[in-house]
């Protein structure tokens, strides 16, 4: 992070590869015959991202772990319908489709070969890679994710915002303070209370029984935050309703350990790595062996282009 001018860009790498798979049809193979529509994809998204925003430093930020023991402990249907295969000595396997696990390790040959800095920490998963990089930031910060839960990271005052994917990986949202105000009724530190109330069946978060968006929403315009909304919980001239006094009580065990689930960690153990925007190739040889090996073609082309300019 030493060093770092103009603006940072984090990638939420998985998700962003994950939208590519399936946005690009499974007809764009290597000269073999194996699918790499989210190989290039992911080169064609990162090309555009560079052309379109200009950062000075990007981070392809990745799933060490996607489904951390500790928060498993806290909350154990945390991401327990994605689970393919539980490995008690390490992260447990995720149910990803057949013809994008072997794309993987190319995507992270790729990026190594062009240069681009890839991190991820042991025990921690992209979003808490985002958010340390995120709280050590000096510049403006631009988070490129199709996952709402890095919403909470917004920040106008420090320039952190999130880019949006609305359509495979084309046309993107910019997700500010007043986006997320105009949509949410919540800023970027209310998201994360938002989102734990509401609960989200997509990372297996049941939250509060009856207590949807909109309901979050105006208890945290009207106490704040969770712990404003727990202390008109147990004051009895509070204006909470009756039911929603009892659901909030009833849910005290859940929302005692949901915050440490929802909110992304900020002091997560980075590698010292080079975060500035390559012009060239960092192993030119490595680069045209996979360009060649995997017929990335037009895609890695126009992406050294946009590079060196």
């Amino acid at each position: 992070m030493r060093g770092v001018t103009g603006r940072l860009m984090l990638l939420d790498t998985a998700s962003l590869y994950f939208r590519a798979y399936f946005g690009v049809p499974e007809s764009v193979k290597a000269p073999d015959g194996t699918p790499v529509n989210a190989v290039r994809g992911l080169l064609d998204f990162i090309d555009r991202l560079v052309r379109d925003h200009r950062p000075s430093h990007l981070v392809a930020c990745m799933d060490a772990d996607w489904r951390p023991h500790w928060r498993v402990e806290l909350i154990p249907s945390y991401k327990a319908h994605r689970v393919a295969e539980e490995r008690p000595a390490g992260p447990d396997e995720e149910e990803v489709p057949d013809t994008l696990s072997p794309q993987v390790p190319v995507i992270e040959a790729v990026l190594d070969a062009l240069g681009i800095a890839r991190v991820g920490v042991a025990r921690y998963e992209a979003d808490d890679v985002i958010g340390t990089f995120t709280a050590r930031a000096k510049s403006p910060v631009d988070i490129v994710t199709g996952d709402r839960d890095l919403y909470q990271l917004v920040d106008d005052a420090r320039g952190v915002r999130v880019l949006y994917p609305l359509k495979g990986v084309g046309t993107l949202q910019l997700t500010d303070e007043a986006a997320l105000r105009e949509k949410y009724g919540v800023d970027g530190k209310g998201y994360a209370d938002l989102a734990l109330l509401r609960g989200d069946p997509s990372d297996g978060l049941p939250g509060v029984p009856g207590i949807g968006e909109k309901t979050a929403a105006k208890l945290l315009a009207e106490y704040g935050d969770l712990a404003g909304i727990m202390a008109a919980v147990d004051d009895r001239r509070s204006k909470l309703t009756p039911t929603q006094r009892r659901r909030l009580d009833e849910a005290r065990p859940y929302l005692a350990v949901a915050p440490k689930v929802v909110r992304v960690a900020d002091d997560v153990p980075l590698p010292e790595v080079e975060t500035a925007l390559p012009r060239g190739p960092r192993d030119p040889e490595a680069l045209e062996a996979l360009a060649t090996r995997w017929g990335l073609g037009g895609s890695l082309e126009r992406l050294l282009t946009t590079l060196s300019a």
